[in-house]
């Protein structure tokens, strides 16, 4: 039997209507008050798991740690604290268990595995044992280089490592895993690990180019040899990778196309490694700078942030390009939220280095040139403004034609208004500043202090974010009346569409959203169906979007079955 195309009011409520008040099946009783009360009975189960599960692991790793203490030390660390450690593994473990057991138990109901507590529930735990055994592992790692051993650590970790595995067999069951939030534990877990492999592998860069560049002696100096910072980062960076990759091509992180997946790409992937590169490239400018026209400071002290920067350049625009190669085969939208990241950085860094600048301007006026700290700070916003200028005028192009489909969509508009909004708050909060400055050498002429001096740091920021903000509020204004002149305000009839498809849907997904207007969530079918022949195509992609011609929803489902034409349903509010 083919599907219909189903709207919200339409045959599908007619029929439920007619099943309603036929004799021969009684109405089924509200199950709103049950669906109440088992929310709120998983939410305090959960919430007690979860805080019975931290005490046992917690308890059980204190008496661990005492029995890896070399020699017979047993009342170690005092008898509070022994005391504690038995009441949390001996009265939270066994409760942790138990409770466990019941969970367990229960989730063979498909309400229950479907119930948003149970996938929050596991995702928590799963990031939070991650990261303690994490890191509790590596501090141990990193004790022992020193010659130093750390049971309290070893025993944290090893315990936590045992919730993580626990945890990880019950994402990955067959049957019981969570059916909502089940792919937020492979997301957090390539984020965690994508970070700490990038501080790693700064640490371990920036001590080998500051030992190349300044010699050895300066960390031999500091107590240390000049190997002992590459190894420890290079031990995160290691353990980081190995982390990121497992939840990224294993587990499939790579290929999610959730909101929460599109989020992560965008604010880590993208904007974390270019703020990360930006920043390692103009500290390495300000460095060269400083070197070639402020002679003043010692060069081993000017040299000192250019191994570091050096390194997050590097890193940070390996990770860059990765991330940002995958934005761009996403949809549209995800494309262009990596490009408007990359403006606002550039942006925040050239109206930071335009208001130093003009700091840097003024306080000459009061001061010598030839005074090193005026002349450092002119260089450093000298260094920032050549970054971020580049990188804005490069991911923004102001000065390309913009056509109307582009105006219209929302995430430009978000970002016109959320930087000529955050614009206006910064100026307005230099200009009650520079006020005050006023007002205060006003009444107090005799204190002897420069009225230049004491106004040119909030006026170089009230210069900059008044730029800013005039700029983009044009922008804003002019595509306010491009949008009225083209009609293109009233076309979007559609808020969000959720999108379910098997196999490549991507094609699909940027078809529906460009003509549309609308945000798109995918929903992957069960590995298990036949994935629709051609789904994602051109022919397809057009058959979709004329079925959605005249629908007028905030939520509108789309369902796409094999060798069927998709169903529309409209969604109530």
């Amino acid at each position: 039997m083919a599907p219909h195309h189903l709207h919200a009011g339409g045959e599908l409520m007619t029929g439920m209507d007619a099943a309603a008040t036929s004799p021969a099946r009684a109405p089924s009783p509200s199950p709103t008050t049950g669906t109440t009360q088992g929310t709120v009975r998983r939410l305090i189960v959960y919430t007690l798991l979860f805080a019975l599960v931290t005490i046992a692991a917690v308890g059980i790793a204190g008496l661990l740690a005492r029995l890896l203490e070399l020699g017979d030390r047993l009342a170690v660390g005092g008898v509070a604290d022994l005391a504690l450690s038995l009441a949390f593994a001996l009265i939270g473990g066994p409760l942790a268990a138990l409770l466990w057991w019941v969970v367990w138990r229960r989730l063979r109901e498909p309400a229950e595995r479907e119930a948003l507590a149970w996938g929050l529930y596991l995702a928590t735990m799963y990031t939070v044992a991650l990261i303690v055994a994490t890191s509790a592992l590596l501090g141990t790692a990193m004790a022992g280089l020193d010659r130093e051993w750390r049971p309290s650590g070893f025993a944290t970790g090893l315990v936590w490592a045992a919730v993580w595995i626990w945890h990880r067999w019950m994402w990955r069951h067959p049957v019981k895993r969570p059916e909502r939030l089940a792919t937020v534990p492979a997301v957090a877990g390539s984020v965690y690990g994508l970070i700490i492999a990038v501080a790693g592998a700064v640490n371990a860069l920036g001590s080998l180019f500051d030992t190349a560049i300044r010699g050895a002696s300066a960390q031999a100096l500091a107590g240390s040899p000049w190997w002992q910072g590459v190894v420890d980062g290079l031990v995160w960076a290691v353990v980081g990778a190995v982390i990121w990759w497992w939840h990224w091509y294993r587990d499939g992180a790579k290929r999610l196309t959730t909101g929460l997946a599109a989020v992560a790409l965008i604010v880590v992937g993208v904007m974390g490694s270019g703020i990360l590169m930006l920043g390692g490239v103009g500290t390495a400018l300000d460095v060269g700078l400083r070197l070639a026209f402020d002679p003043a400071d010692p060069a081993a002290q000017v040299l000192r942030p250019l191994g570091v920067a050096l390194a997050a350049a590097l890193v940070g625009a390996v990770v860059w390009v990765h991330h940002r190669g995958i934005a761009v085969e996403r949809s549209d939208g995800t494309r262009r939220a990596s490009a408007l990241v990359m403006s606002a950085i550039g942006l925040a860094a050239a109206a930071s280095g335009i208001g130093v600048v003009l700091n840097a301007v003024l306080a000459a006026l009061v001061s010598p040139l030839a005074a090193s700290g005026t002349r450092a700070l002119l260089l450093g916003g000298i260094s920032a403004l050549a970054v971020g200028g580049p990188t804005w005028w490069l991911s923004w192009r102001p000065t390309r034609r913009v056509k109307p489909e582009e105006i219209a969509q929302t995430s430009r508009r978000v970002y016109l208004v959320a930087v000529f909004g955050v614009s206006a708050v910064v100026a307005l909060i230099a200009l009650l500043v520079v006020a005050y400055r006023l007002f205060e050498f006003g009444l107090d002429a005799g204190s002897g202090a420069s009225l230049v001096d004491q106004v040119r740091a909030p006026l170089g920021v009230l210069v900059a974010t008044a730029l800013v903000f005039a700029y983009h509020f044009a922008v804003w204004r002019r595509d306010r009346a491009v949008i009225a002149a083209e009609g293109l305000g009233t076309e979007r009839r559609i808020g969000r569409v959720i999108l379910v498809a098997a196999g490549d849907a991507a094609p699909l997904e940027r078809e529906i959203e460009r003509v549309t207007g609308a945000s798109v969530t995918v929903w992957q079918r069960a590995a298990d169906e036949p994935a629709p022949a051609g789904v994602g195509s051109v022919t397809d992609a057009a058959a979709v979007v004329a079925a959605l011609d005249g629908v007028t929803a905030k939520r509108v489902l789309v369902v796409t079955g094999p060798g069927d034409p998709a169903q529309v349903i409209a969604l109530a509010d």
